[in-house]
């Protein structure tokens, strides 16, 4: 279970409407992103949120990895993202591929302020011989 935990939360996203508002389209840039990366996309839910009383409705792009898991969630009322990446590191270390992951998503959202966390998951315990 050992492994990196990113989260992102995006604000002032300069970014096209479409990626806060197109479910399709975002949908298809997080599995490229994901693919880019060097990671192995098993399933994915994309949601889109109709419009209220706060202006558009927002998306929700969820992608199953191999190595766990992103979440990306926009709120284009405020132009506003949060990202969630979290890569296990069982058989192999994959923590450059979710910085890589958590990058290309910052780039696609263009956001002027974003507050970064990291979280080492787990621990690495030695294999009894």
């Amino acid at each position: 279970m050992q492994g990196l935990h990113l989260t992102a939360d995006l604000h002032g996203c300069r970014c096209a409407p479409a990626w806060l508002l197109d479910a399709a389209a975002l949908g298809r840039a997080c599995k490229d992103a994901v693919v880019q990366a060097g990671l192995q996309a098993v399933g994915e839910l994309v949601h889109g949120f109709p419009p209220s009383a706060h202006g558009p409705g927002g998306v929700t792009a969820a992608v199953l990895l191999a190595e766990s898991h992103l979440c990306v969630h926009t709120w284009p009322e405020q132009r506003a993202v949060t990202l969630d990446v979290y890569v296990c590191n069982f058989g192999a270390d994959h923590s450059d591929k979710a910085h890589m992951l958590m990058d290309a998503l910052l780039a696609l959202f263009e956001p002027t302020t974003v507050e970064r966390h990291a979280l080492q998951r787990g621990e690495v315990k030695a294999v009894a011989a």
